[in-house]
């Protein structure tokens, strides 16, 4: 009896491979976090040594956002090429090598070419990451793998610092880091990916290579079962289509919009928490422990979020994180503009919980769009429609990052305008709820079954 790769999963029980596949998609972008974040760790090093001012070193320090949006769209089109396996080896390569190249800048500009070099295959990691490990999944672990996977940046900056903490960086030094972080995440991923990935046979029945399809499905089971080709609500009667196919047009809408919103909404919130609320009476060390209890919140829900989507589905769960996202801005906004010339340590402390709360609920947005994407775009074009997600999704941090300082400036001395950006940006979450196709959402538990 023929069968495809997904209908099979569903009836079998998880295997042990499929963990180890989960797992080492994840060990690499914890790896691609590691080297994302370092930098940010020995910034003020690198500072007084070029002699710059921390404002102009910011668009070395953002010039991986350029690289990664850059990275995971053509990243992406390369892994549907050769798959996800030779593409994900590249961009551990790039993206380290990267690093590592980095540690000769000599100034500003060679560190920011190197910057967005490193860039590029951060980015290209992370959509063949989350393409390749969804397909090795069952449809039921898919979202809540999708959206742990979100976290490997955050997690790989917790790696970074808490070696940094123990004195690492100051005594090898900001260049000797970049080199011995670089050498070692390079091989690490390599070693992983050659000795143990294989790509998925979703994938290479989408590419018409039955035989090594059946050979990658002997990973998971070792009955003798008829493949055929992954049957999605994208395929045309021709079969198999690519990312800007009409019939991926309302899929492409809705990604792009909701993700370039939510993420623009959180990088505004990151980028500029400090410089509000230390303009109304907060220090220094008590603004970035608001930034803190944001990190802390964020990883939690981007995991969390996994597991609603599917018990709910993705199409409710946006909705509601779209309306939440609204109310705790409001929320935000409000208790911002009447704080105390000297804020109360009350106050302070009903802050830390606003922005962590409004932190939660835009991490677990970004999270749900890739489960989205996962489920969303077929197996012939998934990786190139997450790096087309991820790449408007960059657009969105720019946004955030650059223009929030000038709705602040709009606003004088109050964060309204500030907030009513962000709430126009919260409403532009749902867009997707009502955009993408009904059957490209993730589906309920019970619709699934």
């Amino acid at each position: 009896m023929s069968s495809s790769p997904s209908e099979i999963m569903s009836r079998l029980p998880l295997r042990p491979y499929q963990v180890v596949a989960f797992a080492i998609c994840m060990i690499i972008l914890v790896a691609d976090g590691v080297d994302a974040q370092l930098l940010g760790v020995v910034q003020p090093m690198v500072i007084a040594e070029f002699g710059v001012g921390s404002g102009i070193f910011g668009y070395a320090a953002g010039a991986a956002l350029v690289g990664f949006g850059l990275g995971s769209w053509s990243g992406g089109w390369l892994g549907d090429r050769v798959g996800r396996r030779w593409a994900l080896a590249l961009a551990a390569v790039v993206f380290s090598l990267g690093t590592i190249a980095a540690s000769t800048s000599g100034g500003l500009v060679q560190m920011l070419f190197w910057r967005i070099i490193g860039g590029l295959g951060f980015g290209a990691a992370y959509s063949n990451a989350i393409a390749l490990s969804g397909e090795w999944l069952p449809e039921r672990w898919r979202s809540v793998a999708a959206t742990t996977l979100s976290v490997g940046t955050p997690a790989g900056g917790l790696v970074v610092a808490s070696i940094a903490s123990t004195g690492f960086v100051t005594e090898q030094g900001w260049r000797a880091s970049f080199v011995i972080f670089g050498i070692a995440t390079m091989l690490l991923c390599v070693a992983l990916i050659v000795g143990f990935l294989r790509d998925s046979p979703a994938f290479l029945m989408a590419r018409g290579k039955k035989a090594e399809a059946q050979r990658s499905l002997r990973k998971i089971t070792s009955e003798d079962i008829d493949l055929e080709p992954e049957r999605h609500p994208g395929d045309t009667a021709e079969g198999s289509v690519g990312v800007f196919d009409r019939s991926n047009l309302r899929m492409n809408i809705g990604v792009a919009v909701t993700f370039t919103a939510v993420v623009g909404v959180a990088y505004a919130i990151l980028q500029w928490t400090t410089t509000m609320l230390t303009a109304r009476g907060f220090t220094l060390e008590q603004a970035a422990e608001a930034v803190a209890w944001a990190g802390a919140t964020s990883i939690f829900s981007s995991i969390a979020v996994g597991f609603f989507i599917y018990r709910f589905g993705s199409r409710p769960v946006v909705l509601a994180i779209s309306g939440m996202l609204f109310v705790s801005l409001l929320a935000l906004g409000w208790k911002v503009e009447t704080l105390s010339a000297l804020p109360t340590e009350s106050e302070r402390n009903m802050i830390y919980v606003l922005v962590g709360i409004a932190a939660a609920i835009f991490s677990a947005g970004v999270a749900s769009n890739y489960a989205i994407m996962t489920r969303g775009y077929p197996a012939s074009c998934r990786s190139a429609g997450i790096g087309f997600g991820i790449f408007m999704s960059r657009i969105g941090a720019v946004a955030g990052a650059s223009l929030g300082g000038w709705w602040l400036e709009l606003g004088g001395e109050s964060a309204i305008v500030f907030f009513t950006v962000l709430c126009i940006g919260a409403v532009l979450v749902s867009t997707s709820a009502f955009v993408i196709n009904k059957d490209k959402h993730v589906p309920p538990a019970k619709s699934a079954a």
